[in-house]
C-alpha cells in the first residue's frame, strides 16, 4: 500500500512538471470542441399520432351474415411494411426532396437515410405493453417545415393504404368469387346434363336404381310365391266346387217335383193367411165360444180342406199346368254352383296372368341384377359430382353476398376508423443536438486529454523525486543524494508560474462553463 501511494505521489509529481503540455492541450480540445459543438445544424423533429378505431358496432350485429377480417392483423402488417421504398420514395416526391437530388446516386442515399431516420411504432401505454391500435410518427430534420411536411406525407399513406387495400380486397374477393361461381355454374349444367342422359339411357333400370337391385328381386321373388300360393288356392276352390257340382242335378226329378208340388203356394194360401190373422185377433177380443171365432174357426178350417183337396188333384194330374211349370224349373243349388265355379274360373285366369307377370319381371330384374351394380356405380358417381358442384355452387353464392355485404359495411364505415390524436407539429426549439451537454461533455474530454497527455510525457521522460523510486526502477544501489536549495528568486518564479497555470486552468474552465450555463439558461427561457 506504501508503494502504491508513493507511486501515485511520484505519477502526480511528474504530471506537474508537464502541467503546461496538458493545459495547451486542453485549452486545444477544448476550443475545437467547442467549435464542432456549435456547429453542428439543428434538428427540428415532427410527431404524428393516429389511433385505429376498429371496435365498429357494425361487427356484431353482421356477426355470421359478413365476411369481417381481421382489421387488427392488418393494420399491424401495414405499419411493419409502412417504411418501405416505394413508400418512402413517395414521401420524398410529396415533400419536394427531391429538388436538389441530381443523380440516382444520390437519390437512393437520400431514401435510404429517411428509412433510417423514420421512426414508426406502436404507442406504449405500459411499461411491458403497447396498444395494437395507437400508433406514432416522428421525424426529424435541419428543416422544420420539411420534417412536419415528411410526417404529413407518411401519416397520410399509412391511413390511405389501409383504406385503399381493405377495398382493393374486397374487390379482389368479389371478383375472384364471380370468376368461380361461373364456373362451378357450368360444372353444374354440365353434370345436370350428364344425370339427365344417363337417366334417359337407363330408364329401365331407374326404379331398380332407386329401390337396389338385390332387394327389387327379394321382392318380386316374394310377389311370385304369394301368387302361386293365391293361385293354387283358387284353383282348389274351383276344385271343391267341381265336385259339389257333380253331385247337384240340373233339374228336379219326379219325387222332387212331386215333393214341390204339395210344398207349392196356391191362391188359397193368401186368404187362408188372412183368416189366420182375423181369427187370432177375435180370440184376443172374445172367447172361443163367440159365434164369430167359431164361425171364423170354421171358415179357416174348409179353406184348408180345400187347399189339401187342390194339391192332390195337381200330383194326380202330372200334366195340369202348375205342375208342368214346376217341373220345368231349374235347380236353384245347381244354379249357384255354377254361377260359383265361373267365378272361380275367371279368378283362376286373372290369378295366373298375374303369376306371368310377376315372373316375367323376376326374369328382368334377376337378368339386368348383372348389371345393375355397374350402372348404380356410374348412377352414385354422377350423383356425387352432382352433389359436389351444387353444394360449392351454392356456397360460394353464400360467400357473394357476404362479399358484397362486407363491401357495404367497409364503405359506410363499418371498416376500420382513424383519428388522428395528433397532427403532425414541430416543437419550436430543435430536439438536436444538446449543446449544454455536447459542451459539458467537451469539457470533461478536454481536462481528461490534458491529464493523459501531461502523464505520457512524464512516462516518456520519467523524473524521480525520492531514491526508493530511482532504486527500484534503475535496480542498482544509491550512494548518496545531493540536496537543492532553492534561491529567494527561484522560489519566487515558481510561484509565479503556478499563479500563472492555475489562473490560465479557472480561466478556461470558468469560461466554458459560463457557456454552457448560457446555453442552458436559454434554452429553458424558451
Amino acid at each position: 500500500m506504501h508503494d502504491l501511494l508513493n507511486s501515485i505521489k511520484s505519477a502526480l509529481r511528474g504530471m506537474w512538471n508537464y502541467r503546461w503540455w496538458g493545459l495547451v492541450t486542453a485549452i486545444t480540445v477544448g476550443v475545437a470542441g467547442t467549435v464542432g459543438v456549435m456547429l453542428i445544424p439543428n434538428a427540428y423533429e415532427a410527431n404524428a399520432r393516429v389511433f385505429v378505431d376498429t371496435q365498429s358496432i357494425l361487427k356484431p350485429l353482421l356477426t355470421g351474415l359478413a365476411v369481417q377480417p381481421n382489421e387488427e392483423q392488418q393494420i399491424g402488417m401495414m405499419s411493419r411494411t409502412l417504411i418501405s421504398r416505394p413508400n418512402v420514395d413517395r414521401v420524398i416526391q410529396m415533400a419536394e426532396m427531391d429538388l436538389k437530388v441530381t443523380s440516382p446516386e444520390a437519390r437512393e442515399k437520400l431514401v435510404t437515410t429517411l428509412i433510417k431516420d423514420i421512426k414508426f411504432d406502436a404507442v406504449r401505454t405500459t411499461a411491458r405493453s403497447q396498444s395494437p391500435n395507437l400508433y406514432a410518427i416522428s421525424y426529424r430534420n435541419a428543416n422544420a417545415k420539411t420534417a412536419q411536411t415528411v410526417v404529413q406525407s407518411l401519416l397520410s399513406i399509412f391511413v390511405e393504404t389501409n383504406l385503399g387495400q381493405s377495398r382493393r380486397d374486397s374487390d379482389q374477393a368479389r371478383k375472384f368469387i364471380d370468376e368461380q361461381i361461373q364456373q362451378y355454374e357450368r360444372r353444374l349444367l354440365d353434370a345436370e346434363n350428364a344425370l339427365k342422359e344417363f337417366k334417359l339411357k337407363h330408364l329401365n333400370a331407374m326404379p331398380d336404381l332407386a329401390q337396389g337391385s338385390l332387394n327389387r328381386v327379394n321382392e318380386l321373388q316374394k310377389t311370385v310365391a304369394a301368387a302361386r300360393l293365391e293361385l293354387r288356392q283358387a284353383e282348389n276352390s274351383r276344385d271343391a266346387t267341381k265336385r259339389e257340382l257333380a253331385g247337384v242335378a240340373p233339374s228336379f226329378t219326379s219325387e222332387q217335383a212331386s215333393e214341390a208340388v204339395r210344398t207349392m203356394p196356391t191362391e188359397l194360401d193368401g186368404r187362408i193367411e188372412l183368416q189366420q190373422k182375423r181369427l187370432d185377433e177375435l180370440r184376443l177380443r172374445f172367447t172361443d165360444a163367440h159365434p164369430d171365432v167359431v164361425g171364423t174357426r170354421r171358415v179357416l178350417e174348409q179353406l184348408e180342406e180345400q187347399r189339401k183337396a187342390e194339391r192332390k188333384a195337381m200330383v194326380a194330374t202330372p200334366n195340369s199346368p202348375a205342375a208342368m211349370r214346376t217341373l220345368s224349373q231349374v235347380n236353384p243349388v245347381y244354379q249357384q254352383l255354377r254361377l260359383s265355379l265361373a267365378d272361380a274360373e275367371s279368378k283362376i285366369a286373372a290369378l295366373r296372368v298375374r303369376l306371368a307377370d310377376a315372373e316375367a319381371q323376376l326374369a328382368q330384374a334377376s337378368a339386368m341384377a348383372q348389371t345393375i351394380p355397374k350402372v348404380e356405380a356410374e348412377y352414385a358417381q354422377l350423383n356425387r359430382d352432382y352433389e359436389v358442384n351444387k353444394k360449392n355452387y351454392e356456397l360460394l353464392l353464400t360467400r357473394r353476398e357476404s362479399a358484397q355485404m362486407s363491401g357495404q359495411m367497409s364503405a359506410s364505415g363499418g371498416g376500420a376508423e382513424f383519428r388522428i390524436i395528433d397532427p403532425p407539429r414541430v416543437a419550436p426549439e430543435p430536439v438536436w443536438p444538446n449543446r449544454p451537454l455536447l459542451l459539458g461533455a467537451v469539457l470533461l474530454v478536454s481536462l481528461g486529454a490534458g491529464l493523459a497527455v501531461a502523464w505520457l510525457r512524464d512516462q516518456i521522460r520519467p523524473t524521480f523525486f525520492d531514491l526508493s523510486t530511482l532504486r527500484s526502477v534503475s535496480g542498482m544501489p544509491i550512494l548518496g543524494s545531493v540536496s537543492l536549495v532553492a534561491s529567494p528568486e527561484t522560489t519566487r518564479r515558481a510561484r509565479l508560474q503556478v499563479l500563472a497555470f492555475s489562473g490560465s486552468a479557472i480561466l478556461y474552465v470558468t469560461g466554458l462553463g459560463m457557456l454552457i450555463a448560457f446555453l442552458a439558461l436559454r434554452h429553458l427561457l424558451k
